[in-house]
């Protein structure tokens, strides 16, 4: 039997009453559908940790900067529901835009700090979109847990400080990045790529994990990241919108890795923009 839909609010609320009814656990898995291994890591997550599990599947138009990039993105409802089938996922919550903001809606939550720089530099108004409706789904489902991958980091840090501001009664559980066999890290915007920006699509991760790999050497962090840039650009990538050493927490770019830090990075390739972000492991090194 495929995995059952809902559609509206009410449809999702009476699924979750009758779980709680029970006293059963609740996890989620926001997505925007085109679904790929990444994303069934994270619904395999929450099956191992939680009794139910709703994975939701919503492009939702307030995070997205450019009306082409909404219109472009991949929708796949029928070949997402088919991938969860087999993992016994045990509802898909596809609400449609008038669901999800109807007439009248006029509320935006907005997270400071920690969503200005690096992405929200580049992407004004996207963390709000983004807090909004994880705001929003967290409420509609009453979970108690949320999947979220590290692909995205800066992302995964934003529904954190959302989540501990607003005391949303969910624990947020952060899974490692899923990488294709050449390194390229997993993402749905990877389908809009040519088979020549595809081959050089991998550049991007093995130069964060090179410029990684040198910091904890002791190179200079500066040396490093200058010459991942220099690399990737050379290599056929139209820009580097940013790709810089940073602490864990706040993302605040750093000149020294004597904390837990992690190199990110965007860039744009042949008209997609791919993000991407590796540990660095040292607890020390030279400026």
């Amino acid at each position: 039997m495929s995995v059952p839909i809902a559609r509206t609010v009410d449809e999702l609320k009476r699924t979750v009453a009758e779980w709680r009814s029970k006293g059963e656990s609740i996890a989620v898995v926001p997505t925007m559908g085109a679904l790929h291994a990444g994303h069934l890591s994270l619904v395999q997550a929450a099956l191992d940790t939680a009794d139910r599990v709703i994975v939701t599947l919503f492009v939702n138009p307030k995070q997205f900067n450019s009306a082409a990039d909404l219109a472009a993105y991949p929708r796949t409802e029928k070949e997402d529901a088919a991938k969860l089938t087999p993992l016994g996922a045990h509802l898909l919550y596809c609400p449609d835009g008038e669901e999800m903001y109807p007439a009248g809606f006029a509320t935006t939550v907005s997270v400071s700090g920690v969503s200005e720089g690096l992405c929200g530099a580049y992407r004004p108004g996207h963390f709000d979109g983004v807090a909004t409706v994880v705001a929003k789904l967290l409420m509609q489902t009453d979970a108690d847990f949320a999947f979220f991958g590290e692909k995205d980091f800066q992302q995964l840090q934003v529904v954190r400080r959302l989540v501990a501001d607003l005391d949303i009664p969910v624990a947020i559980i952060g899974c490692p990045t899923v990488r294709e066999e050449d390194g390229l890290a997993m993402s749905s915007r990877n389908l809009r790529l040519s088979a020549s920006e595809r081959a050089i699509a991998p550049i991007l991760a093995r130069q964060l994990f090179q410029a990684a790999d040198k910091i904890v050497a002791g190179e200079p962090i500066a040396q490093c990241l200058n010459r991942a840039r220099s690399c990737i650009l050379a290599q056929g990538f139209q820009s580097v919108e940013y790709l810089e050493l940073c602490d864990e927490y706040k993302l605040i770019p750093l000149v020294k890795a004597d904390q837990p830090t992690r190199i990110l990075s965007a860039v744009w390739l042949g008209g997609i923009r791919l993000i991407d972000n590796v540990i660095v492991t040292k607890t020390e090194a030279s400026k």
